[in-house]
């Protein structure tokens, strides 16, 4: 494979990874007290998965790893994550992380498309804590997958 690709994404992974700090930070201060601070950090769980995906959709495209089913896209999307494409690229999630991302995805469609829908507070703080204390399976797998790209670099 070129560098060109590669470096670009490795490029984008930097910018996303800085995203991703800054929204964590939040997530991590937001204290879901009243209605509107629930929904602020339902707001910010949404943007987390979103800046994810964005990384994703990144990676699939650099490896021409290519959605057909589009009606499942996101489903489909964070699936091929975690496979492991032979003399392609290896997997970007392990098992562990794809759960609690699934899990987020499911979150970030309901957030998205259920308009006359009230957010459970319960649901929203309790997904706050399965994020940040499994963090750490997301961010290893996302370096073991930056360590890859930059191995491919050097060949």
């Amino acid at each position: 494979m070129k560098k060109e690709p590669l470096a670009i994404l490795l490029g984008y992974f930097t910018n996303q990874t800085e995203i991703m700090e800054k929204i964590l930070q939040e997530v991590k201060a937001t204290k879901p007290s009243a209605r509107e601070k629930v929904s602020h950090l339902a707001y910010l769980l949404h943007n987390l998965y979103c800046a994810l995906e964005d990384l994703f959709q990144e990676i699939a495209k650099t490896f021409e790893n290519r959605i057909e089913d589009l009606s499942k896209y996101h489903r489909e999307l964070l699936k091929r994550m975690q496979l492991d494409v032979p003399g392609i690229r290896p997997r970007v999630l392990s098992k562990e992380s794809y759960l609690i991302l699934d899990e987020l995805r499911g979150f970030r469609h309901i957030f998205r498309h259920s308009y006359d829908y009230e957010l459970a507070p319960d649901r929203v703080k309790s997904l706050k804590q399965k994020i940040l204390t499994n963090w750490r399976y997301i961010e290893r797998d996302l370096d073991i997958f930056i360590d890859f790209l930059q191995g491919a670099m050097k060949d």
